[in-house]
């Protein structure tokens, strides 16, 4: 008789690996006190993320792509490096730009690789919250943390965003719903405003929801100024924004009676008619609501870390985005310096894409000069701007896989804490070595 072949031993169950205070770098609220469990290098539960942080967290695999391409081919580190620095090294009119999706190391360097070569540094910022950044030089700041409108605010008003869809935890752990110091019934102890061109989903979680018509934010600010400092707003004011001044009377009413108010907003300020004259409005009336009570103001920003490369660029150059190192010192002009401007009027030889896709966004003059000029892209993904790149290197999602530093909305640093492992190289990884090669490459210019 044949003897018994024996079962193969059951395979080990996947380890589980749990990573605690993990940081999610989806959008700016950057919470960090997500715990991940992570199975077979693969996220399966978040707990106490957002929808977007769920999506952000569990949508994220390891892309079997080569480490980098050159011009369409499979290519290594190595040979992407040197045919990047290459590209800038010999560019008369180079741009970085991005910047928004990757670590505060990484911006730091690419800020330096820009000096370098005496190109010009600019930041989605400059396509967001770039006019909030003009007004911070025009008018200053009444500035502070999150944890301190979680623990004091008692009067909110979101104004030109929505907080419910695009910063979901923003409502239950910084502003509306949390318990704090001063407000120890949370919901209970505030009273929260919105002020909107349309009604979305956050006017149901607030108790005054003013809709104006589009492009009077500027109109409607300064009316409340006005009522701030105990004047009468022209009866016009009512015909242009679509507001009573009887309603803004009652709203500066509780605005000076609030024992420590927060004004938040996004987008809808920043990017209609008015701009930086708008958030130069908002950030005025928080400043002359101080000579009543305690009044800050806060733009709602997007990107996991696009307030750090605002800290960064601006502790570098003196200036947020938009900056022209060209003649050795900074030089600011938005319009002029700014990169969607600059590729539609044809002007820039070059380019350095960090963390972002212009290629699906800009204008379609940009676009069609980016696809003109070569063009050295750091991404995790495949984007468009990755497709049509020169030198496209595959790198390490940041927070996810790779460590560093970003900073929250409110300009708080916080740390990453990565959970999967991958061998692609963290953009600081790339840019270190693409900036030691850019220099070499330089020096061998100025001998000849």
């Amino acid at each position: 008789m044949s003897a018994a072949v024996a079962e193969p031993a059951p395979a080990p169950p996947p380890e589980l690996k749990i990573v605690e205070d993990a940081t999610c770098t989806f959008c700016g609220c950057v919470c960090d006190d997500i715990d991940l469990h992570v199975e077979n290098n693969r996220i399966i539960e978040a707990k106490r993320a957002c929808v977007l942080g769920k999506a952000w967290f569990y949508n994220h695999h390891i892309e079997d792509r080569p480490e980098a391409t050159i011009e369409g081919r499979p290519a290594s580190y190595a040979e992407a490096i040197e045919r990047a620095a290459e590209i800038l090294a010999t560019a008369h009119y180079p741009v970085t730009y991005g910047l928004s999706d990757t670590t505060i190391e990484a911006q730091r360097t690419a800020v330096a690789i820009t000096d370098w070569i005496g190109g010009i540094v600019d930041t989605t910022t400059s396509v967001c919250h770039g006019p909030s950044g003009m007004a911070f030089q025009s008018v200053g700041e009444v500035t502070c943390s999150l944890g301190e409108i979680r623990n004091r605010a008692n009067c909110l008003i979101f104004w030109g965003g929505n907080p419910a869809e695009s910063h979901p935890r923003h409502f239950t752990k910084y502003s509306l719903m949390p318990k704090g110091e001063f407000v120890p019934n949370g919901r209970k102890d505030r009273y929260a405003v919105l002020i909107d061109v349309r009604k979305t989903k956050s006017a149901k979680a607030v108790d005054l929801f003013l809709q104006i018509k589009p492009r009077s934010d500027f109109e409607l600010a300064w009316a409340l100024r006005l009522l701030a400092k105990g004047l009468e707003p022209d009866k016009s004011v009512e015909r242009k924004t679509g507001v009573s001044i009887a309603a803004l009377r009652e709203l500066m009413e509780r605005m000076k009676s609030a024992r420590f108010g927060a004004i938040l907003f996004g987008m809808g300020v920043t990017m209609t008619r008015g701009k930086h004259m708008n958030s130069e409005a908002v950030l005025a009336l928080a400043r002359d609501m101080n000579r009543h009570t305690r009044w800050v103001a806060k733009p709602m920003r997007g990107h996991g870390n696009v307030t750090g490369a605002d800290n960064v660029v601006s502790w570098s150059t003196g200036y947020p985005f938009g900056v022209n190192l060209g003649r050795g010192y900074p030089r600011f002009n938005p319009g002029e310096y700014t990169t969607t401007d600059l590729l539609a009027r044809g002007e820039a030889d070059a380019a350095l894409i960090i963390a972002s896709d212009p290629m699906s966004n800009f204008s379609q003059a940009a676009r069609d000069h980016l696809a003109k000029i070569p063009v050295v892209c750091l991404d995790p993904k495949f984007s468009d701007t990755a497709r049509a790149a020169t030198v496209a290197f595959t790198t390490a999602t940041y927070g996810i896989c790779a460590p560093g530093t970003v900073y929250r909305m409110d300009d708080v640093p916080i740390p990453l804490r990565p959970a999967l492992d991958t061998h692609y190289w963290s953009d600081l990884a790339v840019l270190k070595a693409l900036e030691r090669r850019v220099k070499e490459k330089l020096r061998a210019q100025h001998r000849e």
